[in-house]
């Protein structure tokens, strides 16, 4: 069991690693990793609530409240009441939105591209179909729940 658990702290460490250094390259050219994914999840959808953003990113409902505010004072997001329901609104992407995406995901890119790089394809299968099958373990554990 040692030898999964220095597995598991290995893999969270190179995540944590990973994302702080994408936070940092993108901040240093003014973007945001956080606001970058946030965009990103709202431009492939439709349209999307606050709740569903907060479901999938396992944040707090003010939080994505916050932050969605933000976006739209930035002209980044639009909100739109729901016809159905006038206390619900659906979040969309607004061309704003789109061109900071354009901005900002070719630097993400690379420093992606300058780590999963290093391996050859045949590590990068390799590792796909590791991760493929954790995720299945994962799905498998929240469908207990």
């Amino acid at each position: 069991m040692d030898r999964v658990d220095s597995l598991a702290n290995d893999y969270g460490r190179l995540f944590l690693r990973m994302h702080r250094l994408l936070n940092l390259r993108m901040a240093e050219a003014g973007a945001s990793l956080s606001r970058t994914k946030l965009l990103m999840f709202i431009q492939a959808r439709p349209a999307v609530r606050a709740a569903d953003i907060a479901e999938f990113f396992g944040y707090a409902p003010r939080s994505v409240t916050d932050a969605i505010d933000g976006l739209e004072r930035d002209g980044l997001v639009r909100r739109e009441t729901d016809r159905r329901d006038r206390r619900a609104k659906w979040i969309s992407i607004s061309n704003e939105g789109l061109a900071a995406i354009a901005a900002t995901e070719p630097l993400r890119l690379k420093v992606v591209e300058q780590i999963f790089g290093t391996l050859d394809t045949s590590e990068q299968s390799q590792l796909h179909g590791c991760v493929t099958k954790l995720m299945a373990a994962v799905e498998r554990l929240e469908a207990l729940d």
